[in-house]
């Protein structure tokens, strides 16, 4: 009966936003270009318009026989498509009603969650989000604990939380997890707040679980980026980036996955301030990264496992992202990425790609992922969550549970190893 109100589920919304439909409304495209005149029709398309790239990030990785997906909004819907029309570009629409989409993310937030299980349901504002973390610590006491890292450029708190088991005492080994580095990506802190009540409600119940608070503080950051997700739930549901003002520009933002000292602003980043992957004035110049790097650095010895949260595209990736180059474990990240992969391939159906991030996908230097690396963090993952472009950024409510339980087995798994990796000697 369950899996059959999934699927009535999933067909409504699929009429809804894939099927039918006039052309006054935002539209999702997916485009493989075929020839470098094509290409260049497309990065000119992402750059007027008032598209919006979704893949990939930046004009500038667009490339012959690699997936567009270009968000379009409805008043310039008809000169795009006269654009790919004359210069004879096929695509697919991948949906047909972006706006009512969003409208159904945001009407499934409420001012109060009233059971622990509405969280696998519907998004969360921020506000939500922090008055979730305020109950959740004053609930478990005993296995929780908030604490404030840093304030964003807006002066909105950045809390981490702590957890832990009853018995087990401050120990030496300890993990991380972050979500929400980039706004738009909002199945990212559902996740963190699901890891977060998984752990709570599993612990001494679930053995993969109990084995992982038993042996590991977790730090968990529900939202890295509080500036930039609370400007999707007002104003622009598409923004990535945070919301710090540069001095030489009217564009608003740095790309905080670019804002690390790894391979700083070199090839994959830029230096314009409009740029979605824009890298900052110069390392850790906005305060979001420069709290997290503070505090991983106070706890570089106990921190063996580190997990940055993304959407979308499926994929486990593992440093390094601005360089070809392979890292000294490399093998081990690889056996645990294809480990955790042929997991939820097994247990979920469905397909995780997973590598070194730049052989993987493209070069993206001043990662987190690569920066704890270098920091001696050995264990460094970057997990893209649901789906590979059906819905993209706007993944209904009605799948947030399933594509937060494919991440909390790839998560448990990895984790798992490591603790087996880094157990001491008796």
């Amino acid at each position: 009966m369950k899996a059959l109100l999934v699927l009535l589920v999933l067909t409504s919304v699929d009429e809804l936003f894939r099927t039918g439909g006039c052309t006054s409304h935002d539209r999702v495209l997916s485009i493989t270009p075929r020839t470098q005149d094509q290409v260049d029709v497309l990065k000119n398309l992402s750059t007027h318009y008032e598209a919006v790239l979704w893949r990939p990030v930046s004009p500038s990785l667009i490339k012959e026989g690699n997936l567009v997906h270009l968000m379009v909004p409805s008043k310039t819907s008809d000169a795009v498509m006269g654009v790919l029309k004359e210069h004879s570009i096929k695509h697919q629409v991948l949906l047909r009603n972006g706006e009512a989409l969003i409208e159904m993310q945001k009407r499934n937030d409420s001012t109060y969650m009233r059971s622990p299980s509405s969280n696998n349901e519907r998004y969360h504002s921020l506000e939500d989000i922090y008055h979730w973390i305020n109950r959740t610590t004053q609930e478990h006491p005993d296995m929780v604990k908030a604490i404030l890292i840093g304030s964003s450029f807006e002066k909105r708190p950045i809390y981490i939380m702590k957890v832990t088991s009853k018995k087990r005492n401050e120990g030496n080994r300890a993990m991380w997890l972050d979500c929400g580095i980039h706004a738009r990506e909002w199945i990212t802190p559902a996740f963190c707040m699901r890891f977060v009540q998984n752990a709570l409600a599993h612990y001494n119940i679930n053995q993969e679980i109990t084995n992982i608070l038993d042996n590991m503080d977790v730090y968990v950051l529900p939202v890295m980026n509080p500036d930039g997700y609370k400007y999707t739930w007002t104003t622009n549901r598409m923004w990535r980036k945070n919301r710090s003002f540069s001095e030489n520009s009217s564009c608003v933002g740095v790309d905080l996955n670019r804002n690390f000292d790894a391979n700083w602003c070199t090839e994959g980043a830029s230096d314009d301030p409009c740029s979605e992957i824009y890298c900052g004035q110069y390392p850790e110049s906005e305060p979001e990264s420069a709290a997290v790097a503070k505090f991983l650095r106070s706890h570089k010895e106990s921190i063996k496992l580190y997990f940055t949260i993304h959407s979308y595209s499926q994929m486990l990736l593992f440093p390094y992202s601005y360089t070809y180059d392979k890292t000294e474990n490399h093998n081990d990240l690889l056996a645990m990425a294809h480990e955790a992969a042929t997991r939820i391939r097994r247990h979920y159906h469905n397909t995780y790609t997973y590598g070194a991030g730049a052989n993987t996908i493209y070069l993206a230097p001043g990662g987190s992922d690569d920066w704890a690396y270098n920091l001696g963090i050995k264990y460094s993952f970057t997990l893209e969550m649901q789906d590979r472009g059906r819905y993209g950024f706007l993944l209904p409510p009605s799948l947030i549970h399933r594509a937060c339980d494919e991440a909390l087995l790839a998560v448990k798994t990895i984790t798992t190893r490591v603790i087996e990796k880094t157990q001491e000697p008796l």
